[in-house]
């Protein structure tokens, strides 16, 4: 049965031939729900089960999918404290399935995308723990030297803030399909009020509890971090800004369709508890956190915006509509109430 963007009468001769195992001949496919920019799918076969990531099947943004770059970070970090799944392969050839694409290691373990598995991390302990082993992670990647593994050359720090301010505000203007004021008003002051930028770590670009793989076994373990389509050379506290923009804590609000998080259930720090782990961790001034937390909600509004657009394009595997249009505002919303709050009151 084809699958689209990753046909297996194609794939399964591919990986036969690139990982010298003729089990991978006739492989079965699965395209992996929740991910709606990069396109995940599991690729089963008597040779086991590996993961393939490839862009969007037309991707409005051609530059936001580089798979060359995401393959490259997970194979430096593999040696570091970061848990990474390991690379397999990276084709760079488009004629096999329509765009570049790399395979990887499947790691299997927990996702905490909108609840947990009944019986998981069911106490206070084990959310503590949860919350404990994400901070700790991102601290890890902020301190990995990127020269020692390979990444001297993977982005440029110096200026991060202004070429994300123009980047974003870019795509912005690229994807907007209406007049939506508080985005608008959003970017305009995010511009007049950019901190200086502390550029130079490994920076994830989408750090978020739904993006890593909990051990199954021990809630208090991040097995590995997925996603890593957005990390360059940066400023650490956009990682920080962006985890806290998901850390959903009490009740819901307008924008919870696209930020909802298990983080809302009883017994999970509060952000400012996250913030203050993060803090205590890496010894970074986070005073200027409100900033980037609202910069989170500009850049999530503008993500938001380009889903929109695959769908209507028909680019994404999965079509459904849940509402995005309609959260984009809220999303500006809350970011402009974030440039109002103090690090420790971002609730």
């Amino acid at each position: 049965m084809s699958v689209p963007g990753a046909d297996p009468r194609v794939l399964g001769p591919y990986l036969s031939q690139e990982l010298a195992d003729d089990r991978w001949l006739e492989p079965t496919v699965e395209v992996v729900a929740g991910g709606r920019s990069n396109l995940t799918y599991f690729v089963t076969s008597p040779a086991g089960s590996v993961v393939l990531r490839r862009p969007p099947l037309r991707a409005v943004r051609p530059t936001a999918h580089d798979m060359t770059r995401e393959h490259r970070v997970l194979s430096a970090l593999a040696d570091t404290p970061v848990p990474v799944p390991r690379t397999l392969l990276l084709c760079t050839d488009p004629d096999v399935l329509g765009a570049p694409f790399y395979v990887m290691q499947r790691v299997d373990g927990v996702i905490a995308r909108g609840e947990l598995p009944p019986g998981y991390a069911g106490s206070a302990a084990d959310r503590v723990a949860i919350t404990t082993a994400l901070v700790d992670v991102l601290a890890e990647l902020h301190a990995v030297d990127p020269a020692a593994v390979g990444l001297a050359d993977f982005g440029r720090p110096e200026g991060y803030l202004d070429r994300q301010l123009r980047r974003w505000a870019g795509e912005w203007q690229a994807l907007r399909s209406g007049d939506l004021p508080a985005v608008d008003a959003l970017a305009a002051e995010l511009v007049a009020r950019a901190p200086g930028s502390s550029g130079g770590p490994v920076v994830h670009g989408d750090y978020r509890l739904d993006n890593v793989v909990l051990d199954p076994a021990d809630p208090g373990r991040v097995a590995a971090v997925l996603d890593w389509e957005m990390s360059t050379l940066g400023d650490p506290l956009a990682d920080l800004g962006l985890l806290i923009v998901y850390w959903q804590q009490g009740r819901a609000d307008d924008a919870a369709v696209v930020t909802r998080s298990v983080t809302g259930l009883p017994g999970f720090p509060t952000r400012a508890e996250v913030v203050q782990r993060y803090a205590e961790r890496t010894g970074r001034d986070v005073a200027a956190l409100p900033w980037y937390v609202a910069f989170g909600y500009f850049k999530l509004a503008v993500v938001v915006a380009g889903i929109v657009a695959r769908l209507r394009a028909g680019a994404m595997a999965d079509n459904s509509d849940e509402g995005l249009e309609a959260v984009i505002g809220p999303l500006a919303g809350a970011g402009r109430d974030a440039l109002t709050r103090t690090a420790g009151d971002l609730g």
